[in-house]
């Protein structure tokens, strides 16, 4: 067994598919396949069984699963060891989308100053070593730190006149709201409507909140965001009377990877920081 063995079974687990867990290794679907074979033969027990869409794990995959994170984070921790002593140490962060790009620069200020020997690489969506992501985006397996409990708020476009009357989500036109099927604040945003996505077949969308609040920004409807993501843009907050949700953002890691001395340092320094406040967009 070694570490080909180990990783080429952490992403045929975490993926559930030999397809994607090759495309992720960069191997072919063939070669994955004889490794995970070969694994199985060593530890003489079925870690997958195969089935027509993927694969399922075995009890024995469960068991292995906790010990190959550990065993793969102590080795990189070997190399960092040594490495370190002449180069910077890589970590690779992923960033969501819908993260406020205030709270991340703020965010990755307070990392620069606690870890300066660190070489950020810096990566979009579910990726990297760590994440900053929303809570309801994080892993099964991983860990979550929370940062910022951000409450959401309705934006309108610039023209939009401030003495027009709104009591709640109601009184905004169905057809006027702009929706993001991929954020977590879409599910809130129809629950508090008490529709759903056929009732609003015909509304403008966008896959990341970023784009749908360009869409507002041209004054193309409205939408429901967190408050520090739309104090990055050039729309008008709206209040209401109705209280409304909150959406709370962090760092999402495996348990495994706190036996690496920079994730340590990493977990402390985003722990003992103040609370990110965002600073409204001037007009």
């Amino acid at each position: 067994m070694d570490t080909r063995h180990l990783k080429a079974f952490l992403a045929v687990f975490e993926e559930r598919n030999i397809t994607l867990a090759a495309q992720r290794l960069f191997i072919t679907q063939p070669t994955l396949s004889v490794t995970i074979r070969q694994l199985e033969e060593e530890l003489a027990t079925p870690l997958f069984i195969r089935e027509p869409r993927g694969v399922a794990v075995t009890e024995a995959a469960r068991l292995l699963y906790p010990q190959a994170q550990r065993l793969l984070a102590q080795l990189a921790g070997i190399r960092q060891q040594f490495t370190a002593q002449h180069h910077c140490q890589p970590l690779a962060l992923g960033v969501a989308a819908d993260v406020p790009r205030q709270a991340v620069n703020y965010w990755l200020a307070v990392l620069a100053s606690a870890l300066p020997a660190v070489q950020w690489q810096l990566q979009a969506g579910c990726a990297g070593d760590v994440r900053l992501a929303a809570e309801a985006e994080r892993c099964e397996d991983e860990l979550f730190l929370p940062l910022l409990d951000d409450p959401l708020c309705v934006v309108a476009p610039r023209d939009w006149p401030q003495d027009k009357p709104l009591q709640q989500l109601h009184d905004i036109a169905l057809d006027d709201w702009i929706l993001c099927p991929d954020a977590p604040s879409q599910q809130q945003l129809l629950a508090l409507l008490g529709v759903d996505t056929v009732a609003m077949q015909t509304n403008h969308r966008a896959n990341t909140l970023p784009l749908v609040l360009q869409l507002v920004e041209a004054g193309q409807g409205w939408a429901l965001v967190p408050a520090s993501l739309a104090a990055d843009y050039a729309v008008r907050p709206v209040t209401l009377a109705q209280t409304l949700p909150s959406i709370r953002y962090g760092l999402c890691y495996r348990a495994a990877l706190l036996e690496q001395p920079i994730l340590n340092q990493a977990v402390a320094a985003l722990s003992a920081a103040p609370v990110f406040m965002a600073t409204p967009r001037s007009a």
